[in-house]
């Protein structure tokens, strides 16, 4: 099977790992919030792997910018919901200081990749 150019991306596989984490991580999420916080994260971390693909997938470096920008911003907001989600006790100290370190990562990734493709 081919690989597209995205998938080879390590910020790509750092966010399709990190997506995978927040489905799990939430499965125990209390399920009053099925529709609010539960779906929310999970959205906001499918945002990043498929803003990432569908940006370096786009012919133009201002175009590839702009996704990587929308993806920066949904890696912004999975930090947030995850500082609410540990202040809610749903997830322990553990798990947000190794998950909020992987999204430091990959958002540090995201604005290295902003500035290649917006400097142009």
């Amino acid at each position: 099977m081919k690989l597209f150019y995205f998938e080879k991306l390590e910020v790509w596989q750092k966010s399709r790992k990190l997506t995978t984490e927040m489905y799990r991580m939430t499965a125990s999420f209390p399920s009053e919030e099925k529709f609010g916080m539960t779906s929310q994260i999970r959205r906001a971390s499918i945002s990043i792997v498929a803003n990432i693909a569908e940006g370096i997938s786009r012919p133009t470096e201002k175009d590839k910018a702009r996704f990587i920008a929308l993806a920066f911003g949904s890696a912004m907001e999975v930090i947030s919901l995850l500082v609410i989600a540990h202040d809610l006790e749903w997830i322990g100290e553990e798990v947000y200081v190794r998950l909020r370190a992987d999204l430091e990562e990959i958002s540090n990734m995201l604005n290295s990749l902003y500035n290649k493709f917006g400097k142009n």
